[in-house]
């Protein structure tokens, strides 16, 4: 286990003719070194000389400085730095394309680039100061802030996603790391392992810094990582340098150059990442795992008749309570429990699992209150609720936005991750893991229908916890201090956080989350066909709420196994930083654990629990935006023809939204996400919860009429985009605000317009009332 993962690789670039380097930058992709003879870019494997654009353009460059694909230039002299330029690389020349003026001088300046900002470091007439410009943003102005505490000199500035890091020299010849919290405090990172090597700090993914460092002998500089996460510094082997004269980030690496024969030699170091690939054993497990879950699909399609549609969509209305619970928990625990879920409990603690907990006091209300309401209805698809108690516009307008919902904010997602997990561990691209992954789903799905989907996710249920549950097992078991030293390590880091008492609405709370359950569970639960249609299979009403029971009861211990493992990722990590990618996002954390750390057939058992976790509620979501499809559009539109045909349009509709759902994952992966588990509560906020506040006026109320909830619904939808434009609240938060606003200006709304007249006797939670 010592071994690290990711070793460098030196290669030598052709040699500059030169005697002396003054600095190296990587300008729009190309290497540019500046030495005594001018300037030179590094093209078509050979190195051509350039010309600054302004004559006089050298005399105002203090140094050179970059992010690995662009570069950036400080202005001043020797001593002082007074503003910040950005190169660019043209047809041979080189020019400076001044940014806004620095607020103040820096003194012994340090800087480096993102690609959302330009931090400039150093001392100014008040102390030490941390600038920062946004890049990217009209009429930007840098910011201003005190610096590292103390008053010795930044001998190094990176930046990892939105934070600053500064190394700090202190006496005895040691450093230290100091991080720019969000909070305009400084955090304490510890001693550095060594003396930073000047301009050799660069961010390395989305959770580490590299740096080149010699140690207390003086010998050669060294690459190596620290995680910012863990906190944890492991030397890359593989490269070293003697006396770089000039460093800078290029592509997934280092370029130094250094005196050796009369000229300058250029040296580049990158970090090699090669697959993971599963073995004989694995592959036999994920193929006997899919076989099942096409078989299942296939016994269905030949059993059924398929002229029913009750049975296509509702299983006939014969699932037992039991299996429709754990179908509703297996719908609930996509691939974002099994992948996104461990990287933020990894990345930061358990406060997203306050949510679970909270929740399931709403769904005992939901339990007793709302499911059997609707289940009495007889419906296929939740949103006819919706044309009983309103209009049908009502009814279309909700089900297309569910629609839009499920597919832009959850099958995505949910597809996009398990394909970033197959590709890290088997080497196949993601591109070519979304198509076979969404490819099976659509074969099994469009077959078996609903009876397939749930007994589907009974499977799948077993198969996805029986991994996540061995996966914690092995980490505390590969731990040398076993369960001692996880606990002590997890509670030292604060890993353990449960509840956020604060009344900060840029965090997740445990009042945010109140809030959250109220208006998303209890008042508002219907507005999910993926978990009504489940509930709605039921034998009874009776049994559609011992439905939710039992989903409840499996909620709390599902939820606190994958939080778990995050928890168990980082103490692992934190003991064997060696056997980290730098190069891979943090939601690939557990996905490389599986790779590289577990015995062979493990590891294929946890991949096809990866797929179970996936296929589970993509198979729901398919199946029921097919049902919407259908019974909302197909039959209104169309016209009510012969079940058989509406059960072949359903069968079409699944594999139709399964190509789409391919698609908008495809079209995912292009981006670099931060936190894939942040995005989707983010999308389902902004897209799903304005039409989910017509349940509330509809049950809840009896004056809300169709007129009120349609300006309730276009209303919430649009003042939540404003609320995210701005970025007023945390994401968590979009999902409730919208029910809310739906909710408040509906009922206000409604009041301009006359109340209904038609009986709601059954359609609200006053049963008896006419």
């Amino acid at each position: 286990m010592a071994d690290t993962l990711t070793p460098m690789r030196a290669s030598a670039l052709p040699a500059l003719d030169a005697q002396a380097i003054r600095s190296l930058v990587v300008v729009d992709g190309y290497p540019v070194a500046q030495t005594d003879h001018g300037v030179v870019a590094y093209e078509d494997q050979q190195w051509r000389a350039l010309r600054w654009a302004s004559p006089d353009a050298a005399s105002h460059v203090a140094a050179l400085f970059g992010n690995g694909s662009q570069g950036y230039a400080l202005l001043g002299d020797a001593t002082t730095v007074t503003g910040v330029a950005h190169l660019s690389l043209h047809d041979g020349m080189l020019s400076l394309e001044p940014l806004p003026a620095l607020p103040k001088a820096i003194a012994h300046a340090q800087a480096t680039a993102n690609d959302n900002a330009v931090f400039v470091a150093g001392q100014a007439s008040d102390g030490n100061r941390l600038l920062r410009l946004p890049l990217g943003v009209a009429s930007t102005q840098w910011t201003d802030r005190a610096g590292w505490p103390g008053d010795a000199d930044a001998t190094s500035l990176t930046a990892q996603s939105a934070s600053a890091f500064v190394t700090v020299a202190q006496t005895g010849g040691r450093e230290r790391l100091w991080q720019a919290a969000n909070d305009g405090t400084w955090k304490d990172r510890g001693d550095v392992p060594g003396t930073v090597v000047a301009s050799s700090a660069r961010s390395m993914g989305q959770a580490h810094l590299m740096f080149l460092l010699r140690g207390a002998d003086g010998g050669a500089a060294r690459p190596a990582t620290f995680q910012t996460i863990t906190s944890a510094w492991t030397t890359l082997p593989g490269a070293s340098v003697e006396d770089p004269q000039a460093i800078t980030a290029w592509r997934n690496g280092l370029l130094w150059a250094s005196h050796a024969n009369g000229k300058i030699e250029i040296t580049s170091a990158q970090v090699q990442s090669s697959k993971l690939l599963l073995r004989w054993l694995d592959w036999i497990v994920i193929v006997v795992y899919l076989a099942a879950m096409i078989g299942i699909g296939l016994y269905f399609y030949l059993r059924e008749k398929r002229n029913s549609t009750s049975s296509f969509f509702v299983g006939g209305r014969s699932i037992p309570f039991w299996a429709a619970g754990v179908s509703l928990y297996a719908a609930n625990t996509s691939s974002i429990s099994f992948i996104a879920i461990p990287a933020k409990a990894f990345e930061s603690n358990w406060q997203y699992l306050t949510n679970n907990l909270i929740a399931v006091f709403g769904l005992m209300f939901v339990a007793v209150w709302i499911v059997p309401l609707l289940r009495r209805l007889d419906l296929m698809s939740v949103f006819s609720y919706l044309e009983t108690r309103f209009h049908p516009a009502i009814r279309m307008l909700a089900s297309a936005l569910c629609i839009l919902t499920q597919i832009g904010s959850r099958m995505s997602v949910i597809l996009f991750l398990p394909a970033l997990a197959i590709a890290t561990i088997t080497g196949i691209s993601v591109t070519w893991s979304v198509i076979l992954m969404g490819g099976f789903t659509i074969i099994y799905t469009a077959m078996g229908g609903m009876k397939a989907v749930i007994w589907t996710d009974f499977v799948q249920v077993i198969v996805k916890m029986g991994g996540a549950i061995f996966a914690i097992g092995f980490i505390v078991w590969s731990l040398h201090g076993g369960v001692g030293e996880f606990m002590h390590t997890a509670m030292a880091e604060n890993k353990m956080k449960l509840f956020d008492f604060s009344f900060d609405l840029t965090k997740a709370t445990v009042w945010g989350f109140i809030f959250l359950v109220l208006f998303d569970v209890v008042l508002t639960f219907p507005k999910d066909q993926v978990l009504m249609q489940r509930t709605l299979s039921t034998k009874s009403d009776k049994e559609a709420g011992r439905s939710i029971w039992a989903f409840a009861a499996i909620m709390i211990p599902g939820g606190f196994v994958f939080y778990l493992i995050g928890t168990a990722l980082f103490v692992f990590y934190k003991a064997h930083p060696e056997r980290m990618n730098p190069l891979l996002p943090i939601d690939a954390t557990f996905p490389l654990f599986i790779a590289a750390e577990l015995p062979m057939g493990v590891t294929g058992l946890i991949v096809a629990g990866i797929f179970a976790a996936a296929m589970a509620t993509l198979s729901g979501i398919m199946n029921s935006v097919a049902t919407l499809i259908s019974v909302d559009f197909y039959d209104k539109l169309v016209g009510e023809g012969s079940q058989k045909k509406s059960v072949f349009f359903a069968e079409m509709m699944t594999v139709v939204v399964g190509l789409i759902g391919i698609a908008s994952a495809l079209l995912l992966s292009r981006f670099d996400v931060h936190s894939l588990f942040d995005v989707s509560i983010e999308l389902a906020g902004l897209l799903g919860g304005g039409f989910a506040g017509a349940y509330t006026l509809g049950m809840f109320t009896r004056r809300a009429n169709a007129p009120g909830v349609a300006i309730g619904i276009g209303a919430s939808i649009f003042l939540t985009l404003i609320a995210w434009s701005f970025k007023l609240v945390h994401p968590y938060f979009y999902l409730a605000i919208s029910i809310m606003l739906c909710i408040v200006i509906g009922y206000l709304a409604s009041l301009c317009f006359p109340a209904p007249t038609r009986s709601l006797k059954g359609l609200t939670i006053y049963r008896d009332v006419e």
